[in-house]
């Protein structure tokens, strides 16, 4: 009977959402753990067999790191964002646009979806220029040259629509390219923001290797499970929010602010948290709200 309520409670949430979009997000802490990913994709063939148009952007900050490591290339990261030279963009394209890309679309073949891997290269995606030097969050009064790493320009959502429309689950990765195609580092975080935004999606998923934005991260029952978009500036100034998880937040409210419906944080690592949040009534994460 437990399982029934379960269904009856998913119902109405499913009428609501077939036909909309959703952009979820999920990063290198995902693909570590085989099960983790399947049990992850198993959850994104669910919504998309139930009519949800699924678009997924991956990052890979683990498997970057680790490349970088085995090509003798340092890694910096300043406001939680990466800094990216010559050496370590080459490791972002065999990483992200290869290893990462091919994995995931595997995963969802094995789940019976029609999937296809894109880079934000292709077909202009993604057009970005050059950071300049520049302050941050989380960088202090620190000027910081971000190398190779791109600030988004325009999103062109023509491809991603088509895919869309013909049944096709889009698996988009994180690099762009300026106006002469030079290849440009755009965190994983802002590109499905941006993607969200321009497809006015009803949910951004951000998937995390944490519940979601907490008072304390050592605390997991200090998780704040809404936020408006004003709050959420504002835990970023009080540095309720810190590090890794600043960018994540800010790209929230981008997302918010420019007709994404809502913006879910949650964890890629407990089972479920993306169903649950979707067919619930209680969720399991932090949403963020207009």
């Amino acid at each position: 009977m437990q399982d029934i309520t379960v269904l009856k409670q998913a119902l109405p949430y499913i009428q609501r959402f077939k036909g909309t979009t959703f952009v979820v997000k999920f990063g290198g802490e995902t693909m570590v753990d085989p099960d983790v990913l399947d049990r992850l994709i198993g959850d994104v063939t669910l919504l998309h067999l139930v009519g949800v148009r699924m678009v997924l952007v991956h990052g890979g900050g683990k498997q970057i790191t680790e490349m970088a490591d085995q090509l003798g290339v340092p890694s910096r990261f300043v406001g939680g964002r990466r800094v990216t030279d010559k050496g370590l963009l080459d490791a972002l394209k065999m990483v992200l646009a290869g290893k990462m890309s091919i994995e995931i679309l595997s995963a969802l073949k094995r789940h019976g979806v029609k999937a296809m891997g894109v880079s934000g290269v292709a077909a202009g995606v993604i057009e970005a220029r050059r950071r300049p030097p520049s302050k941050v969050s989380g960088s202090g009064d620190e000027v910081v040259d971000f190398g190779e790493v791109g600030d988004i320009e325009r999103i062109d959502t023509k491809l991603l629509r088509l895919l869309l429309d013909e049944g096709y689950l889009p698996v988009l990765s994180p690099l762009g390219a300026d106006a002469v195609g030079n290849v440009l580092n755009i965190n994983a975080d802002t590109v499905a923001a941006r993607v969200a935004a321009e497809l006015n999606a009803e949910k951004l998923v951000l998937m995390t290797a944490t519940p979601g934005v907490m008072l304390d991260i050592n605390d997991s029952t200090s998780l704040i499970s809404r936020l408006t978009a004003s709050q959420a500036r504002e835990a970023i100034e009080k540095k309720i929010v810190d590090g890794g998880m600043i960018p994540k937040v800010e790209e929230a409210v981008y997302a918010i602010e420019r007709g994404c419906g809502q913006v879910h944080i949650l964890s890629s690592l407990e089972a479920h948290q993306l169903l649950l949040e979707v067919f619930t009534e209680s969720g399991c994460g932090t949403m963020i709200v207009p």
